[in-house]
């Protein structure tokens, strides 16, 4: 799949996601985007996944049953509220950022207010951890992909995962042994 694929890098803190040409692609400036040989642009991590994932008709990452997919669903935009974007807003408004030139409206307390969210954001998805071996189950999702992505941002962010979390402390080290993981690094 990766072979069909051309990546382009986005130089963000130059801020050319806020580019005109950028800003024809995705009105919302926000990264990343796939344009199909067609023109179409879809954008959102989640719609990229699901457009992947089922281009084969055997998908991994986003469920086969009804109930597959409303877990992982219900698993993915939960990574992404409590840690992911939590970690992500305290980064752009309560640390320097990305920087003035694209840091043009900051607030320290809603930032601050963000890391609240996302420690406790660790101490929920360890807790799911206890029990499962990925975030949504037995397997390997969207979800968990996600929550790998939402633990990058929290080391950008000087944010440190809780003592406590040991289980999402080896569900990190775990993720971080997958040969998808190792071939992206």
């Amino acid at each position: 799949m990766t072979n069909d694929v051309e990546f382009i890098n986005v130089n963000l803190p130059e801020g050319e996601h806020k580019s005109a040409a950028f800003l024809a692609k995705n009105p919302f400036g926000l990264v990343p985007i796939l344009e199909l040989d067609d023109g179409t642009i879809i954008s959102e991590c989640t719609a990229i996944t699901e457009y992947i994932d089922n281009l084969r008709g055997e998908p991994t990452l986003t469920g086969n049953t009804a109930k597959d997919k409303a877990v992982i669903h219900m698993m993915q935009r939960r990574a992404e509220a409590c840690l992911l974007d939590a970690a992500a807003t305290y980064f752009h408004h309560a640390t320097p950022g990305l920087g003035s030139k694209i840091e043009t409206y900051q607030c320290a307390e809603w930032g601050n207010k963000q890391r609240e969210r996302a420690i406790e954001g660790m101490h929920y998805l360890n807790k799911v951890l206890e029990k499962e071996p990925f975030v949504a189950g037995m397997h390997f999702t969207m979800a968990d992909i996600t929550v790998f992505a939402g633990l990058a941002c929290v080391n950008l962010a000087k944010i440190m995962i809780p003592v406590e979390c040991t289980s999402l402390t080896e569900w990190q080290i775990k993720i971080e042994q997958r040969p998808s993981v190792i071939a992206s690094a």
